[in-house]
C-alpha cells in the first residue's frame, strides 16, 4: 500500500487564551452635555462676576459684630506671633475667651494687610479690609458649590446652586462680616468640589485640582477644628471611590491601583495638614494633640449664654434636640426647603443619571454635620451659624433637584419656565428682603416663620448687633454726634465694641459704657443703643419693648431691631442709688418721677417695688398700718414691671418676698419656683426658697437650692453664710467648713 503523503495532524496542546472580564465600573456614567454648554457657561461666569461686585460693594455698609472684639484681638496677637517669629507668645493662649483653639488663616492675612495699610481697630478702614476678606470667601464658598453642582451635572445646574447661594439671606448676610464660619465654610465645600475632581481624575490627577484640594483642607483646618471633617471625608470617599471603579472588594487585590489611590490620597491629607498647622499656633505647639483638643473642646461648646428660642430666653446648653433643624427650616429660602426634600425624593433618580458617588458625597456632607450635633447634643450658638459651612452642600443638593425637575420637561419649553418660575417664586422672597435689607440681610426668617415680623418675640434677630451701626448713623444724621460738639454725649449698650469703634472718631466727645439692657440704670448716660438681644421673648411679643423713651426706632421686615433710648432726668440711676444707701423716701421720689415719664420701665418698677417694700419691713414695728400699706405698694409695683416684663427676675422675687412678708409660704414658694423656672441663672429665687425650706425646717433641701444659688453665681456670699449657719445647726461642721473655704475664695 502506498504511503500518502499528506501530513499527518497533530492534536492542539496550545493553551487556550481566556478573555478577562472587564472590571466592572459603578461610578461609570454617561457624559453631561447640554446642547448650550457655551452660552450657559458665559451665563455662569457672568452672574459670577456680577454676585461679586455686589457683595464687595455691600461689605463697606455692614456694622461691626459683637464677636470683632475677640477676633480682632487675635488677629493683632497673630501678626505678632508671626512678626517677632514666635517670640510674642501672647497668641498661645487667649485668656479672655477661646480664640487660640481657633485657626488663624483669615486673621493673619487680614492682619498682616491691615498692618501694611498702617490700620488700626479704631480706624473704620481696618473694619472695611476685614468685611471684603469676608466677602471674598464668602463668594468663594458660592462658586465652589456652583462649580460642584456644574461638574455633577452640567452648567445648568451651577447657575441655579449659585443663584440660590446668592440669594441666601442669611448665607449671604455672613459673608459680609462673618470671620470664622464663613472662610470654614469655604474651605470645606472646596475641598468637597476639588476632591471630586482629583479622585476623578485618577490615576493621574490634575495638579491644578491637586492644589485646589489641599486649598481647600487648609483653609478649613486653619480656621476652625471642625476643618478635620472635610479629611475624613477624603479618605471615606477616596475608599469608595477606589471600591466602586474597580469592581468592588476584588479590587483590594490590585494593588497597583490601590497604590495610587494610597499615595495621593496620604499624601494630600499630610500636606493640608502641616500647612494648616502652620496658620495656627496653638496647633504648632502640639500638632496631633491640640487641634484633637480644640475639636473635642467645641464640640462641648464650654460657653453658654442666653438665647431666645420658640418664645423664651434659655441657656445655649438647654435648647431641645430639635433647635439647628428649626432654626433652618425657618431661615433659609423656601427654594432651598422645597430643593432639599425632593433632592431626598429624587435620590435614586440623581445616581442614575449622574456619578452617584458625588451624590451621596452631597447628601451627607450637609446632613452629616446637623445629625451629628444633635447625637452629640452639641450646644449652639445663635441660630444654626456654627453649621454654616453644612448649608453650601445643602444647596448644591436643591440645585440638583430643580435642574432634574426642569430636564422632565425637555423640549417642552413653556413646561420648563414654570418649573423656573416656580424656583424663582420660592426665591422671590428672599431676594427682596436682600434688596430691602442689603447690609443686614442674615436677619431673614422665610415665610414658615411668618417673616422677621413673625419670628419678633420667639426667634433672635440682631444676635450680631450689626444694627448699631444704622443706630449710630441715625445719631450723625440728626448732628447728636457731630465734630463740633462741646459737651461730650454718654451712649450707654450691649454692643460695646462696635459702638466704640464706630464713634471713635469723636474722641472724648463721645464716652461709650458697657451696660447690659438690664442694668441700664446702673449708671448715667445720655443715649443708649439697645438691639433685641437678650431682651426677654415676652416681653417683645408683648409690644413693650422699644420703652417709652426710645427716640428713634431701627426696623427691619417690619419688626423693631435696635432702639435708641434717650434719658431724661436720670431719675431711674439716681433712685437706684438713692436704693443702695438706704434711703428709701429718695429712692421712691425718683423712681415715681422715672414711672411716670416712662411707664414701661420695668427695672424702674422693680426697684420702686424694692424700696416700698424695705420702707416697710423698717416700719413693721412702729408703724404696722403704713407698713401693710408700703408692702401693698411694693406688690402693686412689682405687677406693673411684670406688665412690662414677665419674666423680670427682681420683679418677680419681689412677688415672691410680698408673700413671706404675708407669712403664706406656700404661695411665696410657688412664685420663686417660677421665678427659678423662667430664669435658671437667678441666685435670688435659689437663696428664698433656702429661706422658706429653713422655716419648714427641711435643712437638707435648703442646702440644695444654696448649692444652685451658688452655680447660679458662684460670688453668691449671701448664700454662703445661710449655708454655714444651716450645716452648724444640723451639726455637721465639715459641711460648714467647705462652705467656708468657699466663701473665702470668692473677692
Amino acid at each position: 500500500m502506498a504511503k500518502s503523503n499528506k501530513p499527518t495532524s497533530k492534536p492542539n496542546t496550545a493553551t487556550p487564551v481566556v478573555t478577562p472580564m472587564p472590571v466592572r465600573n459603578y461610578l461609570d456614567r454617561p457624559p453631561v452635555a447640554q446642547d448650550n454648554d457655551g452660552l450657559l457657561r458665559k451665563i455662569f461666569y457672568g452672574i459670577v462676576l456680577f454676585a461679586l461686585v455686589c457683595m464687595v460693594f455691600m461689605s463697606f455698609g455692614v456694622g461691626i459684630n459683637a464677636d470683632d472684639k475677640f477676633q480682632n484681638d487675635y488677629s493683632l496677637k497673630l501678626v505678632e506671633y508671626y512678626g517677632t517669629m514666635g517670640k510674642d507668645t501672647s497668641a498661645l493662649f487667649v485668656k479672655d475667651g477661646n480664640m487660640h483653639l481657633y485657626g488663624g488663616f483669615f486673621e493673619i492675612v487680614t492682619g498682616f494687610v491691615n498692618k501694611a495699610a498702617g490700620l488700626k481697630p479704631n480706624d473704620i478702614g481696618y473694619h472695611h479690609v476685614r468685611h471684603v476678606g469676608s466677602t471674598l470667601f464668602g463668594w468663594l464658598a458660592m462658586l465652589f458649590a456652583a462649580l460642584l453642582a456644574k461638574y455633577i451635572a452640567g452648567w445648568r445646574a451651577g447657575i441655579i446652586t449659585f443663584i440660590i447661594m446668592f440669594l441666601s439671606p442669611r448665607f449671604l448676610g455672613d459673608s459680609l462680616m462673618n470671620p470664622k464660619d464663613i472662610p470654614f465654610a469655604s474651605g470645606y465645600i472646596m475641598a468637597l468640589y476639588f476632591m471630586a475632581r482629583v479622585l476623578d481624575g485618577l490615576p493621574k490627577p490634575n495638579k491644578w485640582h491637586l492644589l485646589g484640594l489641599v486649598g481647600g483642607l487648609v483653609i478649613a483646618l486653619a480656621t476652625r477644628a471642625g476643618g478635620l471633617l472635610p479629611f475624613a471625608i477624603l479618605f471615606l470617599f477616596g475608599g469608595l471611590h477606589f471600591l466602586l471603579r474597580n469592581g468592588g472588594f476584588s479590587a483590594l487585590g490590585n494593588f497597583s491601583a490601590l497604590g495610587k489611590y494610597l499615595m495621593y490620597i496620604i499624601g494630600v491629607g499630610i500636606v493640608g495638614y502641616l500647612f494648616a498647622v502652620l496658620f495656627w499656633p496653638y496647633a504648632l505647639q502640639d500638632p496631633f494633640k491640640n487641634p484633637l483638643n480644640a475639636l473635642t473642646k467645641f464640640s462641648a461648646l464650654e460657653i453658654r449664654i442666653r438665647i431666645l428660642f420658640e418664645g423664651f430666653n434659655v441657656r445655649s446648653d438647654m435648647t431641645p434636640w430639635y433647635y439647628a433643624i428649626k432654626w433652618i427650616a425657618y431661615t433659609v429660602p423656601l427654594a432651598v426647603v422645597v430643593g432639599f426634600i425632593g433632592s431626598i425624593v429624587l435620590s435614586y433618580r440623581l445616581m442614575r443619571r449622574y456619578n452617584p458617588l458625588w451624590i451621596l458625597m452631597v447628601l451627607f456632607a450637609g446632613i452629616f454635620p446637623v445629625f451629628y450635633v444633635i447625637y452629640k447634643d452639641s450646644v449652639l450658638h445663635d441660630a444654626w451659624r456654627h453649621l454654616t459651612f453644612a448649608y453650601p452642600p445643602l444647596v448644591v443638593a436643591a440645585g440638583l433637584f430643580w435642574n432634574e425637575l426642569s430636564r422632565f420637561f425637555d423640549g417642552k419649553n413653556a413646561l420648563q419656565y414654570g418649573v423656573f418660575g416656580v424656583m424663582g417664586l420660592l426665591l422671590a422672597d428672599a431676594a427682596v428682603f436682600i434688596g430691602s435689607n442689603p447690609t443686614i440681610s442674615y436677619i431673614y426668617f422665610n415665610p414658615i416663620a411668618g417673616g422677621v415680623k413673625g419670628a419678633f418675640g420667639n426667634f433672635d434677630t440682631d444676635y450680631w448687633g450689626l444694627s448699631i451701626r444704622q443706630g449710630v448713623e441715625w445719631m450723625e444724621k440728626e448732628h447728636i454726634l457731630n465734630d463740633t460738639m462741646t459737651t461730650p454725649v454718654v451712649i450707654a449698650t450691649n454692643m460695646y465694641y462696635a459702638t466704640s469703634k464706630l464713634t471713635a472718631k469723636y474722641g472724648d466727645k463721645v464716652k461709650v459704657k458697657y451696660m447690659k439692657y438690664d442694668a441700664r440704670c446702673n449708671d448715667a448716660w445720655d443715649y443708649a443703643l439697645y438691639p433685641t438681644r437678650t431682651i426677654g421673648g415676652p416681653t417683645l411679643r408683648k409690644g413693650m419693648w422699644p420703652p417709652d423713651n426710645a427716640v428713634h426706632v431701627i426696623e427691619v421686615g417690619g419688626a423693631p431691631i435696635l432702639a435708641i433710648l434717650k434719658d431724661n432726668g436720670r431719675n431711674c440711676v439716681l433712685g437706684q442709688s438713692s436704693l443702695k444707701v438706704n434711703d428709701y423716701n429718695g429712692a421712691i421720689e425718683r423712681l415715681s418721677k422715672e414711672v411716670a415719664n416712662v411707664p414701661d420701665n420695668e427695672l424702674a418698677w422693680g426697684s420702686l417695688s424694692q424700696a416700698y417694700l424695705s420702707l416697710g419691713q423698717n416700719m413693721t414695728e412702729q408703724n404696722p398700718v403704713t407698713a401693710d400699706s408700703l408692702i401693698e405698694l411694693s406688690k402693686g409695683a412689682a405687677e406693673k414691671g411684670l406688665g412690662v416684663s414677665p419674666d423680670d427676675s427682681q420683679c418677680n422675687n419681689l412677688l415672691g418676698m410680698y408673700w413671706i412678708e404675708k407669712n403664706d409660704l406656700g404661695k411665696a414658694k410657688t412664685q420663686f419656683e417660677y421665678s427659678a423656672k423662667i430664669e435658671p441663672s437667678n441666685p435670688g429665687a435659689f437663696y428664698y426658697l433656702a429661706i422658706i425650706a429653713v422655716q419648714q425646717n427641711d435643712g437638707n433641701n435648703a442646702l440644695a437650692y444654696l448649692e444652685k444659688a451658688v452655680q447660679a453665681n458662684p460670688s453668691f456670699k449671701p448664700a454662703c453664710e445661710l449655708a454655714i449657719r444651716i450645716c452648724e445647726q444640723m451639726g455637721n461642721t465639715s459641711q460648714a467648713q467647705r462652705w467656708r473655704a468657699y466663701m473665702q475664695q470668692i473677692k
